[in-house]
This record gives C-alpha cells, sequence and structure tokens, in this order.
C-alpha cells in the first residue's frame, strides 16, 4: 500500500470509478459535445449559427442536508437527479436551454456502487433537462468528511437569444400566476425536515423516507415548448425561500404577487410537516415549496392559453393568483 493510499486517497480506485463514469456520460451526448470525460477539461461547441445574439447563462447549486436522508435510507440513486434539477430549473427561469453539467463529488473514501449510483442519477437528470455531463471532478478527502461522509456540488452551462430572454420586466397588475407542481419537498428545507424525522423514524417508516427523498422535478423541456408557443413575462423557480421569497425576485418595482391559499392543492406531507413542527402559514410558505415547484407569469389571455395547452399535455397546473400593483417593493402574499 502506497503511502498516498495510506493518507487517504486511493489513486487506482478513482481511476475506476472514472471509468464507469465515462460510460454514464455518454448516455448523455448530445450535439456539441467534443472529446469524452477524463481531459483535463470538457468542451462544447456551441450552436450559434441558431443565434442572432447568444447569451451564456450559468448557475451552480448543492443538494444540501438531504444528502444525510439517502445516507440513512442507503439510497443514493435520485439525489443527483436532485444535483442536477437545481442548477437546470435555475437556469431556465431566464429562457435558456441547458447544454452542459458539470459535477464536484466530494467524498471521504471512494465507495464504488455509492458512487456510482450518484452518477447514475446526475446522468439521468441530465437526459431529463437535454443537457450533456461534459465533465467533472472527485475529490477524496478523508480528513474532511471522515471515511464515510461526502457532498455534492454541480453547476449548468445555457444558452439563450438575448432579446427573447425572460426577466420579469414585462409584468404588470392584472397579470395571471400559473403554477406546475413539484414533486415533493424537492432539495430545500431538510435541515428542518430532518430534525422533525430523525434518522431512527426514516429507517423505521422506509415509505416516509421515500417520500422525502423523492428527487426534484425537472422542468425543462416543458417549460421551454411553452415559452416557444406563448409570451411568458416571469419564471420562478421555487426553491430555498418557498414562495414567499421567490416569486419577488421576478417582480419588477410596484408589482405583488398575490396567491389564493385554496387555488392548489398542497401535498399531505407538508401538512404532516406543519403539524409536527407547530409551524405557521408564514413559515411554511417561507421555508417549504408547498407543492409549487415552478410559477410562470402570462398576460391573462396568454396565460389562458397556456393553460389549455397544459391541460391538452395532461400536464398538472393551478391558477393561483394574480399580480396587483403596491407602493413599496416587490413581495408576494397568500390569501
Amino acid at each position: 500500500m502506497t503511502k498516498y493510499k495510506k493518507s487517504g486517497v486511493d489513486i487506482n480506485a478513482a481511476k475506476d470509478l472514472v471509468s464507469g463514469i465515462k460510460q454514464l456520460a455518454k448516455t448523455t451526448a448530445i450535439p456539441g459535445v467534443l472529446g469524452e470525460i477524463g481531459l483535463f477539461s470538457g468542451s462544447f461547441a456551441l450552436p450559434i449559427s441558431k443565434y442572432r445574439e447568444p447569451v451564456l447563462v450559468s448557475g451552480t447549486d448543492g443538494v444540501g442536508t438531504k444528502i444525510l436522508l439517502a445516507e440513512a435510507l442507503g439510497k443514493y440513486d435520485t439525489i443527483g437527479i436532485d444535483l442536477v434539477a437545481m442548477s437546470v430549473n435555475d437556469i431556465l427561469t431566464c429562457g435558456s436551454q441547458p447544454v452542459f453539467f458539470l459535477d464536484y463529488l466530494a467524498i471521504g473514501q471512494i465507495k464504488k456502487s455509492r458512487d456510482l449510483e450518484i452518477m447514475k442519477g446526475i446522468a439521468e437528470g441530465c437526459r431529463q433537462a437535454g443537457c450533456a455531463l461534459l465533465g467533472g471532478e472527485t475529490a477524496q478527502m478523508a480528513d474532511v468528511y471522515g471515511k464515510n461522509g461526502f457532498d455534492l456540488a454541480g453547476f449548468a452551462v445555457g444558452i439563450a437569444e438575448k432579446k427573447k430572454m425572460i426577466d420579469g420586466s414585462k409584468i404588470k397588475a392584472g397579470d395571471a400566476i400559473l403554477g406546475l407542481p413539484s414533486s415533493g419537498l424537492h432539495s430545500n428545507g431538510f435541515s428542518l425536515a430532518r430534525k422533525l424525522f430523525p434518522e431512527n423514524t426514516i429507517r423505521k417508516n422506509k415509505k416516509m423516507g421515500l417520500t422525502l427523498l423523492k428527487p426534484t422535478r425537472i422542468y425543462v423541456k416543458l417549460v421551454l415548448e411553452i415559452i416557444r408557443k406563448f409570451e411568458v413575462k416571469g419564471l420562478a423557480h421555487i426553491t430555498g425561500g418557498g414562495l414567499l421569497e421567490n416569486i419577488p425576485r421576478v417582480l419588477p418595482k410596484g408589482t405583488k404577487a398575490v396567491l389564493k391559499r385554496s387555488a392548489w392543492k398542497i401535498p399531505d406531507i407538508f401538512g404532516l410537516i406543519q403539524k409536527k413542527g407547530n409551524l405557521s402559514e408564514d413559515e411554511m410558505a417561507r421555508t417549504f415549496n408547498l407543492g409549487i415547484g415552478m410559477v410562470i407569469i402570462a398576460g391573462v389571455p396568454e396565460a389562458e392559453k397556456i393553460g389549455r395547452f397544459l391541460a391538452k399535455k395532461k400536464e398538472n397546473y393551478y391558477r393561483l393568483g394574480g399580480i396587483e400593483k403596491t407602493s413599496g417593493q416587490p413581495s408576494c402574499e397568500i390569501q
């Protein structure tokens, strides 16, 4: 055994893991990918001939303490989907098409079965988003994470037409707010959820654990189809900060979002969390997505067209409320 291996870094195990990752990356390849994983960098030929003024859009995120839930259940094939979702859904909100993704997997020691399961999820997330897994990094740091710990981070890059970018500036009083359902908690609020449902509870109630672990929904293909067909004024990805903090991020000064609490059915898991934690309505709406993962803001006639389009595709959606005037900073309230 080499001294480097004794110190916590196994080069041969890393090479073996990268070999498996290469095969997964190939399943995500799209036109534009140059070379393969294993080089010092990833390269992508942008399809600039399709754009008059192409703009690169980027976003980065992690999975947070949801990884501890995956560890408790010994189930690692979904948190990679979460990782991709958090970044691609973010860059989607300005109307960009994600084209590639890079991951950073920091681990105490390589555990090939676990690590490949994580990477399978990342590859699946990329396929759902229609982007390529272009590269990444696996760092062995036992001194930081111990023998069994790990963390995940990543970033996505997309491309958009400058004049067609969605920035919320056209939003005005009278516009309608639509919501696309989430698949669950997505990747936010787990520091609180894990305190309410600790590891021993999750292990005894695996059904509950799997409900909490359900991966973040990736909205890319559906929303890109919507913005190609209809005039969308604003998009908000409902992540940390919930509905109350995320919707105002896309609103112009002098406007506020008013949501009708009766407009959508909040999934049971959120009611259970609220009851267990004795949480107020306000705290719930600032911590969790409450069943809404992506918000679409459009003029009323266009929103009605979008609604008919979604209904025809048998996609669930909610008419959450509308935009009103305000004298203060952009805000959101639930009535």
